[in-house]
């Protein structure tokens, strides 16, 4: 089912919910604890130490409940009740060198400063340098503001509980939170609470893409159009080209300019590749657009004579262009000449900042768009005629200047990559050409594509370091 993202409140609520129905507080603590024990045994080996902290409340049950499930693992509990002395207790355990620790001290309640003892006891887990789990919410963290009560744990991977907490997804929590998982499935009731914005799992495309029919041809399944490449950078467009072709449309044209042409068209064989300039026709059967990967032209420092054409070029399609439009990369800089433009209900255009270009087209700074990343993409999209916009970065954001926005669940670091976001470029632009694809929504076709190209990162990282994004592109939607 989906799940919103919660104030403290709600998950109070929805707490209450679950226990009204007969469902027991014990049986929900069982299913943390092995949900816990799962994602630490992924942090780390057989054999491995385990060190597990736990407070007195729920949130300490919570991590205790997880030593029963870690079988191959050395497991040590220190339960802490007195803070004032268990300093000692605590540096005697992490003077055995544990390889993981459990953070179980405090939990979504706390909504106050920390006293010294505690602080002291969460800056010396810091200070060790130890990965750590952190169950619900780093220890010392506020979930609605996301701001530390005097001192809060630095988790390398934070395990929300039921529903992910507003504070997790706030600017100044980042660097508390790290990774952020969430346990879904845990006993709680259906979820009746709604929400502004909503988490996005694999459970959410269970349906999804519909299966094609038996007797569907390329005609059926839609022809992507790129528009990419440019001296230096071709191997953007190439990089667009496949990703578009992982999304399996019927067909994909690449347009690129004469210059880069051959070093393009080289590299690829599934892919029809056209020299081309703007102006010039394209096929009539294109069933979506993708715009901008490696087009040197529009680059944002300096608008020379092709710029300037490009750029009104540009501003002409995305007014008047009749099919799904996807605009990324230096491209975006020739949108700043549609501002303010109205686009009727059936038009599809997306756009697929990172926060750098975000920041150009709001005329603010990438730290702005950072501070407040759904407040950012909000305003791009109202300044855009209401397209759809898809805010790169941690945790990537989908959505509109109005209605529910989606937090992306996964990806990791490693997509940190130059290249990276011209293969989503071309993925987004591969389904959106797909009439069947839209059979669910736009904002569900969009979500999928940014959460499988995620997830194609995960599973890249879980099985070896070093992956390139050649390799991104080469397996995108395999798993």
């Amino acid at each position: 089912m989906p799940i919103p993202v919660m104030t403290v409140a709600q998950m109070r609520a929805w707490e209450k919910t679950t226990w009204a129905k007969d469902q027991t507080e014990a049986e929900v603590i069982r299913r943390v604890g092995k949900r816990v024990a799962r994602c630490a045994r992924q942090m780390t080996h057989p054999g491995d130490s385990i060190l597990i902290l736990a407070g007195k409340g729920h949130n300490g049950e919570d991590a205790l409940a997880a030593k029963d499930h870690l079988k191959g693992r050395k497991v040590k509990v220190m339960e802490m009740l007195l803070p004032a002395s268990d300093l000692t207790r605590l540096e005697m355990m992490l003077g055995d060198g544990p390889d993981l620790i459990v953070d179980g001290l405090f939990g979504i309640g706390l909504n106050r400063p920390l006293g010294e003892a505690w602080r002291g006891i969460i800056d010396r887990v810091n200070a060790s340098g130890l990965p750590v789990l952190a169950v619900d919410v780093p220890s010392g963290l506020n979930a609605d503001t996301g701001k530390p009560e005097g001192s809060a744990i630095r988790a390398a991977v934070t395990l929300a509980v039921g529903a992910p907490k507003a504070g997790l997804l706030s600017a100044q929590a980042r660097s508390f939170v790290g990774r952020l998982e969430l346990a879904a499935d845990v006993g709680l009731a259906e979820c009746a609470e709604a929400g502004e914005w909503w988490w996005t799992m694999e459970q959410d495309f269970m349906n999804f893409p519909p299966a094609r029919e038996v007797d569907g041809h390329k005609g059926t399944h839609g022809h992507a159009l790129l528009v990419a490449g440019g001296t230096g950078y071709h191997g953007a467009a190439v990089l667009a080209a496949r990703g578009a072709l992982r999304a399996q449309p019927g067909l994909v044209t690449l347009l690129t300019p004469g210059e880069v042409y051959t070093q393009v068209a080289s590299q690829l064989s599934a892919a029809m590749v056209r020299s081309w300039q703007p102006g010039e026709p394209w096929p009539d059967s294109v069933s979506a657009v993708g715009v901008g990967p490696g087009l040197a032209p529009l680059s944002h420092s300096g608008q020379s004579a092709p710029a300037a054409a490009w750029s009104e070029w540009l501003a002409q399609l995305w007014r008047d262009c009749p099919v799904p439009l996807v605009v990324d990369a230096s491209a975006l800089d020739g949108l700043k000449n549609v501002a303010g433009v109205n686009l009727p209900a059936d038009r599809v255009r997306v756009i697929t900042p990172h926060p750098g270009e975000a920041a150009r087209l709001l005329g603010t700074s990438p730290a702005a768009v950072q501070a407040d990343r759904p407040a950012a993409l909000r305003a791009l999209s109202r300044k855009l005629g209401g397209c759809w916009v898809i805010l790169k970065g941690h945790a990537t954001l989908t959505g509109r200047a109005a209605g529910p926005g989606h937090v992306n669940g996964s990806g990791n670091p490693y997509l940190a990559q130059g290249g990276a976001g011209d293969v989503l470029t071309g993925y987004l632009t591969g389904w959106l050409a797909q009439p069947l694809a839209h059979k669910q929504g736009v904002a569900r076709l969009l979500t999928h594509a940014v959460w499988r190209h995620g997830r194609t990162a995960d599973i890249l990282q879980s099985k070896r370091s070093g992956w390139t994004v050649e390799d991104l592109a080469d397996t995108l939607g395999m798993d």
